[in-house]
């Protein structure tokens, strides 16, 4: 069975040279990084892959809130300052979401069981701060696409991106107990008591069933790498 990866993947290289650390922290000086600088929020939760379901991942997503309808998360494999960068999530509201392309909302899934069974936690942010932000949440869809499957142990990112599914309480969508267990030990944080505290967070009215689109329909989405002939002139779209 695959692991969680994450917490002792190394990439190939050699080590970091004096002179690129002086590079480096010249740049931290004197360039700005806004956008980097805009992730101001940590969510440990989990994933799952829509191609193989068995392969479930622990994920650190640093968020930017763009605005309060719409999140861009960088996602890593660990907390570590040398953690693999593994993909990326887009989150939106309901109402967006409700206005994308019947096709587009197929590779979307549900926050709401994810919130409310305590999965999606906040490390060191006590949950009564959480509180408001855990109810809009519940209420959202994400795109998560992974570049890099460290749990297959890949050293470097290999191969296409894999459309990730969220945790859900049936089926293929059930957490591994040793996985959540790694993780509530990691942050001395119980899942379980954050379902209870959550309870009285409302269920969204409706959870479009173009979403996690799996339950529905038993089928995945996944992208293959192919060679085509380059059309320079093509109009787009």
């Amino acid at each position: 069975m695959a692991s969680s990866g994450g917490d002792d993947q190394v990439p190939p290289g050699g080590p970091v040279t004096f002179s690129t650390r002086v590079i480096d922290a010249g740049s931290t000086i004197m360039q700005r990084r806004l956008p980097v600088k805009q992730m101001n929020c940590h969510v440990s939760t989990f994933a799952i892959y829509g191609s193989d379901m068995f392969r479930q991942i622990e994920t650190h997503h640093y968020v930017h809130r763009v605005n309060d309808e719409f999140l861009q998360c960088a996602v890593y494999a660990s907390d570590r300052s040398d953690a693999p960068l593994i993909g990326i999530e887009y989150v939106i509201s309901d109402r967006l979401y409700e206005s994308l392309p019947q096709d587009e909302q197929k590779l979307w899934h549900s926050h709401a069981y994810e919130v409310k069974s305590g999965s999606w936690a906040y490390p060191r942010l006590p949950e009564v701060v959480a509180a408001p932000e855990l109810k809009n949440m519940a209420k959202t869809y994400g795109k998560f696409w992974c570049t890099w499957q460290i749990d297959r142990g890949d050293k470097l990112p290999m191969g296409a991106p894999e459309l990730m599914m969220s945790p859900q309480g049936a089926g293929q969508g059930v957490l591994r107990p040793e996985l959540v267990k790694r993780r509530d030990e990691k942050y001395n944080i119980s899942t379980d008591e954050l379902k209870d505290k959550r309870a009285e967070i409302a269920e969204p009215e409706w959870i479009n069933p173009m979403a996690d689109y799996w339950k529905q329909h038993g089928k995945c989405f996944v992208l293959d790498i192919m060679t085509v002939e380059m059309n320079r002139n093509a109009q787009f779209p």
